[in-house]
This record gives structure tokens, C-alpha cells and sequence, in this order.
């Protein structure tokens, strides 16, 4: 756990309120509850304050975006709240479409792209944390650098987009579509790609391009996106939305729904040796630029071990399913 978890809980309390993101008493009961702040604790140990609480704030904008898209009445909310290119607005009382999410995020992305500033006084609040966000990112990274994480945010809108997408055509998808898709829904590439100015730890590009250290992020991607669909599968099945690896297991097996959570367990495990595999095989040369390439890895166990740890002991925003499989738990 980062020695400044408190200080970054009290800090995202605060901006949270300063960027007008949460509006009732029942979403900030939620907010509470969640404790963002302790998983950007244990996904980055040994942040400083100031880096910490900058993807503390990022995470927590994740969070509540991703609830303004998924639940109905926060995506209703929503659409008062912002208007074109930010928002469209939402009649129908039903989660957002496809051609919603689609405007929300192309505003969304030329925040990044354009250095676009809004202000909470402004009346966009999720645009307003963007850019509160971005601004305070650029002043640690390069142009490559922001290119790279711009990249991965837009690859993760996309993904959005085509849940909502199968939502508004009542489409479950395969085990295959889903598997492909699932390490772009989570937005964990986009942590990934920050390890860099919130650890400051810099791999070479060649390094970071080889397929052996590509398969570890994806078997880190798919640990703590997978895990988390075992803890909210039942918030998810609520919803009626089947984005989930356990409710796609169990649509394409005809199971039960511990048949489904066993199954994924037996997933979870195929990635947990595909990653210790990998790491006894890790280029080290004896060389100093070891050095960060441990620390790199450092984190993506960081992110395995403390996205569980979260889930279990800190955080109050998933609902365990009792399995005969131990379960780790994950991002969204």
C-alpha cells in the first residue's frame, strides 16, 4: 500500500466535489464506499503524492464514467449535464446508445488530442476532469508519451462504443469477441502506458515492443479485468448487461452460474502461468537498464496482487459470489 493512500482518498474527495461529478447524496454514499483512492494505492506502491493522486483522479474518472455509460439513470443524468459534442441528449429511459456514447466520447478524445481546457464553472463535469487531468499529465510526459497514452484511451471508447452497440442490438457475444475486446473495455492499457510518469520508470522502446513482455501485460490485463467480471457479474446480470466473462461463459455453455465462475477460474489460473512463465524468461542482460524492467514488471504485479487486495478488503463496490473456486478480483 502507498504510504499517501489517505492523503489521495481525501484528495480525489475533494476534486471529485470541485469538478461537479457527483451531484446526490446517494452517488457520493457510493463514492464512499468505493475508496478509488486505495486500488491507484496498491496498483502504484511507490508513486510520490502528487503522481499518486493525478491517477487516483484518472481511475475515479474511469469509475464514474463507466457507471454514466453502463447505468441507466446515471447516463440520464448525464445528458443534462453535458450537451454536443460532449453529450447527446437521452430520452428513452434505457442505457446509452451507441450514437450517445459515440458523441460523448469523440468530445471526450479531443480533449486529448487538442489540449481543449474546460472549467467545473463550464457545466461539462466529466469533460472538466479530463482536462483537469491531461493538463497535469502533460506537464510530466513528452509527445511520445502522449501519444501512446491517447491511443489507449481512444482504444477504450471504441470498446464502449461497441458495447453499446450489442446492448442496443441485443447481441451476447462469443467467448471469442468477448476475449478480444475485454482488455480494451477495462481501460487498463491506459494505467499501463502511465506507469511510466507516475513510477517514473522509462523502458526502452524496444523493450517494451518485445512479444514476451507484450504477453505479460496481456496476461496482467486479462487477470484483473477477468476477476473483476467474477465479482460483479451479479451487479451486471442485474443491469441486464451480459459483458461479463462469466455471463458470456455461461450463455455459450448453457451452465449454471457457478459452472460459469469455475470455468473462469480455470481461465484466471491459464494466465497466472502464462505470466510466472513468462517472467523466468525475462531478457535480463546484468546490465543497469535491468534495473527498470523489474521495477516495470514490479507493477504489473502490483496491479494483479492489489486490484485483489482492493476488491476483498477496501473497497465496497462489488458483491462477492460464493464459488468453490477462490476468486481474485479486478478494475471495473
Amino acid at each position: 500500500m502507498n504510504q499517501h493512500v489517505d492523503a489521495a482518498q481525501q484528495h480525489i474527495t475533494d476534486w471529485v466535489n470541485e469538478m461537479g461529478l457527483l451531484t446526490t447524496e446517494k452517488a457520493w454514499q457510493k463514492f464512499h464506499k468505493a475508496k478509488f483512492a486505495y486500488l491507484a494505492a496498491r496498483a502504484f506502491p511507490d508513486a510520490g503524492l502528487h503522481e499518486l493522486c493525478l491517477i487516483a483522479d484518472f481511475n475515479t474518472w474511469l469509475f464514474i464514467l463507466d457507471d454514466k455509460c453502463d447505468e441507466a439513470a446515471e447516463g440520464r443524468k448525464a445528458s443534462r449535464a453535458m450537451t454536443r459534442p460532449l453529450m447527446s441528449p437521452i430520452t428513452a429511459p434505457m442505457a446509452m446508445t451507441a450514437a450517445m456514447a459515440g458523441s460523448i466520447m469523440a468530445g471526450l478524445l479531443d480533449i486529448l488530442q487538442h489540449n481543449i481546457v474546460y472549467l467545473p464553472a463550464g457545466g461539462h463535469p466529466l469533460a472538466a476532469a479530463l482536462s483537469s487531468i491531461w493538463e497535469r499529465m502533460r506537464l510530466l510526459s513528452d509527445p511520445h508519451w502522449r501519444l501512446g497514452f491517447i491511443k489507449t484511451v481512444s482504444d477504450y471508447f471504441t470498446a464502449c462504443i461497441w458495447e453499446a452497440e450489442n446492448r442496443e442490438a441485443g447481441i451476447i457475444p462469443s467467448l471469442e469477441d468477448y476475449t478480444k475486446m475485454r482488455p480494451f473495455t477495462g481501460a487498463l492499457l491506459a494505467d499501463i502506458e502511465a506507469i511510466e510518469i507516475i513510477e517514473k520508470i522509462t523502458l526502452p522502446q524496444a523493450v517494451k515492443d518485445q512479444a514476451l513482455l507484450q504477453r505479460m501485460i496481456q496476461a496482467c490485463n486479462n487477470l484483473v479485468c477477468w476477476t473483476n467480471d467474477v465479482f460483479s457479474c451479479l451487479k451486471e446480470s442485474k443491469q441486464g448487461d451480459v459483458h461479463n466473462l462469466v455471463l458470456v461463459l455461461q450463455h455459450a455453455n448453457k451452465c449454471s452460474l457457478q459452472e460459469a465462475i469455475n470455468e473462469a477460474y480455470i481461465m484466471l489460473k491459464e494466465e497466472v502461468a502464462i505470466f510466472v512463465t513468462l517472467e523466468k524468461l525475462l531478457p535480463l542482460t546484468g546490465s543497469e537498464a535491468d534495473y527498470e524492467l523489474i521495477r516495470f514488471v514490479a507493477v504489473l504485479h502490483a496491479w494483479i496482487v492489489g486490484n485483489a487486495d482492493w476488491s476483498t478488503k477496501d473497497t465496497g463496490r462489488y458483491t462477492v459470489v460464493p464459488s468453490t473456486a477462490p476468486a481474485h478480483s479486478a478494475l471495473h
